[in-house]
């Protein structure tokens, strides 16, 4: 019986370990996800300031501005953002990025503030490499929840792929664990249609992004080729209920472009002094337009 007992005794435990070593298989961790995407910096190469993928184009000097408005809680607000492409760059583990500057109101209020850094890989799809943002209440700084590739486990992400396609696996447009940036998409429909105050598109790629803290919320993002996001959207139980639509997309003058150049360059001096991220950093540079 003794021996009996033993058997039963090992055939419980490599029971529970195999059933273990399931369960952790199936608990895919947003790295390994990454890791799948084939992040190396080998996969870059001069032109990665270059972006010019046919859904998220960003040339220097562009400016796309949003306006609509939020639900919180039953309370409405209205919703106004400026999304500009600088003609500044910045190195993140040896990859050339540009930089964005996203400006965000609420109620006609600065709420958030931020420098957004991209590149295109060889193969035209677009990476996020990281964000310092800003966040501010009743105009006074409240925090600086930044996440930089290469640092504090953070990872570069995929904003765009060069040929999204419905069906595909949901990839990470990014990995910031100290900051809970789990931001993931997927395709959610292709060749729509759809009319904003700027214009009418056809043949519209819509993505749905969620994360890991609201599983069952999605934002929607509606991209026109040769223009990028020209609409937001929801579905599910977000909390937040967030709309916006494209009203204006241009290109700046020198001056204007040379306001904007000046502005992202203070919010990244604020950002080596508030964030021990983005003090690990190399500094912005000015793009050398003449290779773009």
């Amino acid at each position: 019986m003794k021996n009996l007992d033993r058997w039963i005794f090992v055939f419980l435990i490599t029971a529970i370990a195999i059933v273990v070593l399931l369960l952790l298989k199936d608990m895919k961790s947003p790295t390994s996800d990454l890791e799948l995407a084939n992040f190396d910096q080998e996969i870059f190469d001069e032109s990665s300031t270059e972006i010019d993928n046919t859904w998220f184009p960003l040339k220097s000097g562009t400016q796309w501005v949003y306006e609509g408005k939020t639900i919180e809680e039953g309370e409405e607000f209205s919703h106004r953002i400026i999304f500009t492409v600088t003609d500044l760059t910045k190195v993140i583990d040896g990859v050339r990025t540009v930089v964005a500057w996203d400006q965000d109101f609420s109620n006609g209020e600065l709420v958030e503030t931020e420098l957004v850094f991209f590149a295109q890989d060889k193969e035209s799809v677009v990476w996020n490499f990281g964000e310092y943002p800003e966040e501010y209440e009743d105009g006074k700084f409240v925090k600086a929840p930044a996440w930089i590739h290469g640092l504090e486990d953070a990872r570069a992400g995929i904003s765009m792929k060069k040929d999204p396609k419905l069906d595909e696996p949901s990839y990470s447009q990014g990995w910031g664990p100290k900051v809970n940036w789990t931001d993931r998409a997927r395709v959610s429909q292709v060749g729509e249609k759809t009319c904003v105050p700027f214009s009418c598109y056809e043949n519209v790629l819509v993505i749905e992004e969620f994360n890991q803290e609201e599983p069952n919320a999605y934002q929607l993002k509606y991209y026109a080729q040769g223009v990028g996001n020209v609409r937001v959207g929801w579905k599910g139980d977000d909390t937040s209920q967030e709309t916006l639509e494209l009203v204006d997309f241009k290109g700046l003058s020198s001056e204007e472009l040379e306001e904007v150049r000046q502005e992202a360059q203070e919010l990244e001096k604020r950002a080596y002094e508030r964030s021990n991220v983005y003090s690990q950093t190399q500094p912005i540079q000015l793009l050398d337009i003449d290779n773009q």
